[in-house]
C-alpha cells in the first residue's frame, strides 16, 4: 500500500535577522584609539605648518591666529575649545566631553612638541594638502569611532549627524571651507586653495567612512 505524499510543511514569514550583538569599547580601547588619533592629526598638522597651510574648525582658527601673532598653536587651539565643552556636556554626555578634553589637550601638548620629533626639510604645498588631509581626517574617524572628537566643529558635526542624520563629513567639510576662506583676507589666494584642497581631502575621509547604518560607535 502506497503511502500519501506528504503535506507540504506551513510556510511561516521570513525571520527577522538577529540583531548584531553590541560589544562596548574598553577603557584601554579609548585610551589606545585617543593617543592614535590624535597622534596621526598632530602629524597632518605638522604638514599643514610646515607648508604654511591652513585648515577648517577650531584648528583653522587657531592656525589664522597663530600665523598672525606668533603664539603656539597648541595653545590658542586648547583655548578656543573651551566654550564647546559645555554644548558637548549638554547634548553629547560626561564620557564623550571628558574623552574630547583628553583629546584637546593630548593634541596640544603634541603640537607644541612635535618640532623636536618631526622636521621637513623640503615639503610640496599640494602634496602636504592632500597627504595632510588624508592622515588627519584618518585622525579624527579614530576619534569619531571611539565617540570623542577634537572640539569645536567636530562636536557639533557629531551632534547634529545624532540628532538629525546629517553626515558628520559633509557638515564639517561645509563649515571648514567656509572658515579657509576667512584666511583670503590675509594668505594670498594659492595658499588658500591648497588649504581647501585639503580640508576636501580630510572630510572625504569622514564623509565616506563614517555616517549613519555604517558604524555605530559604543
Amino acid at each position: 500500500m502506497s503511502s500519501s505524499p506528504a503535506s507540504p510543511a506551513p510556510s511561516t514569514p521570513n525571520a527577522a535577522p538577529a540583531a548584531p550583538v553590541v560589544v562596548p569599547h574598553s577603557l584601554t580601547e579609548d585610551a589606545v584609539a585617543i593617543f592614535t588619533g590624535v597622534l596621526l592629526i598632530s602629524v597632518g598638522v605638522a604638514f599643514f605648518t610646515s607648508a604654511g597651510l591652513l585648515t577648517g574648525g577650531t584648528a583653522g582658527l587657531a592656525f589664522l591666529l597663530h600665523y598672525a601673532t606668533g603664539i603656539g598653536f597648541g595653545k590658542i587651539f586648547f583655548v578656543l575649545n573651551l566654550p564647546f565643552y559645555w554644548l558637548a556636556l549638554r547634548k553629547l554626555g560626561r564620557a564623550f566631553t571628558v574623552k574630547t578634553f583628553i583629546a584637546v589637550l593630548l593634541l596640544s601638548l603634541l603640537t607644541e612638541l612635535q618640532s623636536q620629533f618631526l622636521q621637513f626639510a623640503q615639503l610640496q604645498p599640494l602634496y602636504a594638502a592632500i597627504a595632510g588631509g588624508l592622515i588627519t581626517g584618518t585622525g579624527f574617524l579614530v576619534l569619531f569611532r571611539h565617540r570623542c572628537s577634537l572640539g569645536g566643529v567636530g562636536i557639533a558635526a557629531l551632534y547634529l549627524q545624532d540628532r538629525y542624520g546629517w553626515r558628520a563629513g559633509k557638515v564639517q567639510m561645509a563649515v571648514d571651507c567656509c572658515i579657509v576662506l576667512l584666511a583670503l583676507w590675509t594668505v594670498e589666494p594659492l595658499r588658500v586653495a591648497w588649504s581647501i584642497a585639503g580640508a576636501v581631502a580630510l572630510n572625504l575621509v569622514l564623509a565616506m567612512n563614517h555616517r549613519p547604518g555604517r558604524y555605530m560607535a559604543v
